[in-house]
């Protein structure tokens, strides 16, 4: 029996792992750390890329588990088809919650406050004083309740907001309130200050913010968005950017990475960020303690925690 794992962090650098499984160090380099055949477990390169991810995934023939250590799994999911039935797709919610809602906040903050503006009036010497719009007593709609949207919540909750709302696949309560379902989109968002995305790209979210979503969004409206640039419609922001009607802060694009000479770069009101939601010095600690736990539960035949799907399910079937 092959009993192969493949880590993107060489293993004593983890520390703790179970015994009776070899580890191999591979994070996306040319030549693979051994033949793919004998992978049971593979943790797949993180912020490398869908090709990257997906090369090995066909000669993955004795794989069992894919781990990835983002909260989205769209890099990963070209490559699915490769792979034999019954392996089981986790992902690492959890590892980001606490980065990807601090830059939420931050891009909340930063633009609504002008400080993009103050950075460029420091690099010209100008005092560029006057009254900018304040989060207190903002209403804030949430689209994506999982862990990081409800992560966003926390962090936003002693700010005097008016009103948090809050949408997901599915309705349901959570320990703050009612999650609306999408279909509720069309009337919350005409209510919305702050629009902040947190939704995984997946065929029902691809494009979801359109002509349609952005005009039904108030007037002077912000627009975040910390989940994946696809969600977005970019020439349709574009328009809406152009008219002054709405800003944005955005930490992905479509394209990503957004190429030189891009309109997105320059369109009034938009700030970016590179996509930096999830790399900070918050990352290393969770996803070291998320792997070390999965990896215990493969080695003792315990069930997977995170499990978004396993191969071989009708189409389009999610757990959790």
């Amino acid at each position: 029996m092959t009993d192969d794992v493949w880590l993107p962090f060489r293993a004593e650098e983890i520390g703790d792992l179970p015994e009776g499984l070899r580890y191999r160090y591979w994070d996306g380099g040319r030549e693979f750390p051994a033949d793919p055949a004998d992978c049971v477990f593979y943790v797949v390169p993180y912020m490398k890329g869908s090709e990257i991810a997906v090369r090995p995934m066909a000669d993955l023939t004795s794989v069992r588990v894919v781990q990835t250590l983002s909260a989205g799994v769209d890099n990963v999911e070209p490559g699915l088809h490769l792979l034999p039935e019954g392996v089981q797709l986790c992902n690492a919610r959890g590892v980001h919650d606490a980065s990807t809602a601090e830059l939420a906040l931050t891009l909340i903050l930063a633009s609504l406050r002008g400080i993009p503006d103050f950075v460029r009036g420091q690099d010209r010497e100008e005092w560029r004083s006057g009254f900018r719009p304040a989060l207190a007593d903002k209403s804030v709609l949430i689209v994506g309740y999982g862990s990081v949207g409800a992560a966003i919540e926390d962090r936003l909750a002693p700010f005097e907001l008016a009103r948090v709302a809050r949408v997901a696949r599915r309705e349901r309560e959570s320990a703050r309130g009612l999650v609306h379902p999408l279909s509720r989109l069309p009337e919350l968002l005409p209510d919305a200050d702050v629009v902040v995305l947190v939704t995984p790209l997946t065929e029902e979210t691809k494009g979801l913010v359109d002509g349609d979503f952005l005009a039904r969004m108030k007037d002077g409206a912000l627009l975040v968005n910390v989940a994946r640039g696809g969600v977005v419609d970019t020439g349709a922001l574009l328009a809406e950017l152009e008219k002054g009607r709405i800003t944005a802060a955005l930490d992905v694009t479509d394209p990503e990475p957004l190429p030189a000479g891009h309109p997105l770069w320059h369109a009034p009101g938009v700030l970016i960020s590179p996509h930096v939601g999830g790399p900070t010095s918050a990352f290393w600690p969770r996803a070291r303690r998320l792997l070390i736990a999965q990896l215990n539960r493969f080695a003792q035949g315990e069930p997977m925690a995170n499990v978004v799907l396993t191969t071989g399910d009708a189409p389009g079937v999610r757990q959790g």
